[in-house]
């Protein structure tokens, strides 16, 4: 997986916890609007929609550690979240100034102030991501039966707070330095006048993903170099008395924000709202809604900027570019205005009473232009990049992780729509919604249960695309029907939570049970497209011999099977590793000739939930032949697998003729050439 596919996947798992950030905003703008100047200490209503918003905002970096680890680990299961808790718990613990000063012998007071801003967004974020890649390397990892009560996903947690100590003492360390080489850039920002007040705007932007912006404001917001904008503009008339305040230069670090927060960035998400796919917009119409009135009237940007920051960083950088102008267009021309929370419109309200506020009114205009320009520059650039901002990708049915899932070729509305309708002809072909009472999937293949398997009407299954039908008993019943199996088993659960599905009306045939026509293993003279390392060490087991009728009647796919001897699965080809199943006994591999490569660990191994299969790559990431690609623990599964026999078949044999020269005998992974598959 690449850097922008990776920060892609921290974007989306960001949505997790950026979906509570609007209506903290709100909350909070609700109070400040009620009470302007004592900000809750006048009035016990607009108090409790203060610190009720202010309970979720002041702890945005803990929901960032537990939604990144929740929204990037392989199951969105609870426990990943758990652990992300308990990492940013004993991170930010170990990094304290009490703890900083006991660690270090050192006394409180000289402990730097760096370490004051340890709790922040960059420290939750990375965190998260942590938790998530323990949790899925980890979670499903068996102890000794002594320490058996710490296996899986408890063993995570317990590792986390570990490795935190590790990542605390280093912190220790290079924190300080990051945060004092920020206030020393700040400083030295400040003798540039208006063209400095532009630059620091954009570095403002630049670091909030990251948390560092505080180190920065303190520079120009209060009094580390002099300048102390927010607490002189809040002193209006009492701070140009005391000569603390200048008028037309006090609040030129505050004021182009204004135009920023109150109208480009509701423009940008009305950019993301128009550019997102039909089926996607009613949802990310009330995200970007929410966002954009909260950025509007309290100037919180995060619900927006966190958005499409890690989804979209080109987008970001062009908003944290557009930032700096509009902070250097106000502060040449002098129209000063200041805030004491945020650039919105409670403060800009606040500021127009205020003597230091210079030409403020003009800030509006100016905000009108950014509007536009926002809107015509990221609409643009999302529709010329094909960026994935909310709402662009895919929705897949039956995914509730983030609401979306990336598919950047096929048009939205016409594949999701082709998917429910596939998904409601099998429905119908297993004899409707009355029949069916359990769906899942494996790799290739949907595992349902029913009523009756007798009522599953095979030659229509078969006719929609399927590779034949197996009836294990009369409730269980198995349709091959390719790598695509998990999304349609998705697609029927969201179908059959819409209404009733009715069973076709034909009954089914003899010639149902008939068996696709399967690619013959021929020596020809047809060149080879593609040739097949094997993916494990062991010996070669012809395919008809797998204990499972799908794989033994090649309706899954023509190939070998290996009964493995070695504990490393690898790549038997260069491509991509198109699909991991999330039990991670088995793996789809797209050749860089096409080929489609099912490798199936062991018959039902599906039933161990994991145990026994360790991942080492991602669902994504390009590998070479010979890559490992998962580890098993051999003995766990021999003596609980029904067979460790291993299918290795291609799944799309219809685009060739044939296999070629298959390996008998032992075969070593990596190293022994399995089979080739021949050109049409």
């Amino acid at each position: 997986m690449n850097i922008l596919s990776y920060l892609q996947k921290i974007g989306r798992a960001l949505m997790v916890p950026v979906a509570t950030l609007p209506a903290a905003a709100i909350l909070m703008g609700v109070g400040y609007w009620i009470d302007p100047v004592g900000w809750g200490g006048d009035n016990a209503l607009a108090a409790f929609f203060i610190k009720s918003g202010s309970a979720i905002i002041e702890n945005m970096s803990v929901l960032f550690a537990i939604g990144v680890a929740y929204g990037m680990s392989k199951d969105k299961d609870g426990a990943a979240a758990l652990t992300g808790f308990v990492g940013f718990l004993v991170l930010t613990t170990l990094c304290s100034p009490a703890a900083v000063s006991m660690i270090q012998k050192i006394p409180l007071a000289q402990v730097p102030a760096a370490f004051g801003k340890i709790n922040n967004q960059f420290v939750g974020i990375l965190v998260g991501i942590i938790s998530a890649e323990l949790y899925n390397r980890f979670s499903h990892v068996e102890l000794p039966k002594a320490l058996s009560f710490f296996s899986g996903r408890r063993l995570v947690p317990i590792l986390t707070s570990f490795l935190m100590i590790l990542v605390a003492f280093i912190l220790m360390y290079i924190w300080p330095l990051i945060f004092n080489g920020l206030v020393t850039l700040g400083m030295h920002i400040q003798h540039l006048g208006s063209a400095g007040a532009g630059i620091y705007a954009f570095f403002n932007r630049l670091l909030i993903p990251v948390g560092l912006h505080h180190a920065l404001n303190s520079v120009f917001w209060f009094d580390v170099a002099g300048i102390n904008d927010i607490p002189n503009f809040l002193g209006g008339q009492e701070s140009i008395n005391a000569g603390k305040a200048t008028v037309g230069i006090t609040g030129r670090y505050q004021a182009g924000f204004f135009p920023i927060m109150m109208f480009g960035l509701p423009g940008a998400a009305l950019a993301i709202y128009h550019c997102a796919r039909p089926e996607n917009r009613a949802k990310v119409g009330g995200i970007m809604l929410a966002a954009a009135f909260a950025s509007f009237f309290t100037g919180i940007t995060e619900p927006l900027e966190f958005s499409f920051m890690f989804v979209a960083p080109v987008l970001y950088f062009i908003h944290a570019l557009l930032t700096g102008v509009s902070v250097f267009i106000a502060a040449s021309m002098h129209w000063i205005a200041g805030f004491g929370f945020s650039a919105g419109l409670v403060d800009m309200v606040l500021s127009s009473r205020n003597p230091l506020a210079t030409q403020w009114y003009m800030l509006i205009p100016q905000g009108l232009v950014f509007f536009v320009v926002y809107y015509v520059v990221f609409r643009f650039t999302i529709k010329k990049f094909n960026l994935l901002t909310p709402g662009r990708e895919l929705a897949v049915a039956g995914d509730e992780s983030d609401g979306y899932n990336v598919d950047v070729e096929t048009p939205a509305s016409s594949k999701a729509d082709e998917t429910a309708a596939l998904a409601r002809r099998y429905i119908s072909a297993i004899g409707g919604s009355e029949n069916l009472t359990g769906i899942d999937a494996c790799i290739t293949r949907l595992r349902l249960n029913v009523k009756d398997s007798g009522l599953v009407n095979e030659t229509l299954a078969k006719r929609l695309g399927a590779s034949g039908v197996i009836r294990l008993n009369k409730q269980s019943v198995q349709v091959i029907v390719g790598t695509r199996a998990e999304i349609i088993a998705g697609a029927m659960r969201t179908v059959m939570l819409s209404g009733p599905v009715a069973a076709v009306t034909a009954a089914p045939t003899a010639a149902a049970v008939a068996e696709s026509p399967v690619q013959a293993v021929v020596k020809s003279n047809k060149p080879i497209v593609e040739k097949l390392v094997s993916p494990i060490t062991g010996d070669v087991v012809a395919l008809a011999q797998v204990p499972d009728e799908a794989f033994a009647s090649k309706a899954v796919g023509d190939g070998v099977a290996i009964r493995p001897t070695g504990k490393i699965v690898v790549a038997p080809a260069n491509g991509v590793v198109v699909k991991i199943f999330n039990t991670n006994h088995a793996f789809c591999l797209e050749t860089e000739a096409g080929a489609e490569v099912v490798v199936h660990m062991g018959i039902d191994t599906v039933a161990l939930n994991g145990q026994g299969f360790t991942r080492l790559v991602e669902e994504g990431e390009t590998v070479t032949a010979g890559q490992p690609i998962l580890e098993l623990d051999l003995a766990y599964l021999n003596a609980n697998a029904r067979s460790m026999i291993s299918p290795v078949v291609v799944s799309n044999m219809d685009d060739y003729s044939g296999l070629a020269t298959l390996a008998t005998g032992t075969v070593v992974a990596g190293e022994s050439v399995l089979y080739e598959i021949q050109a049409k």
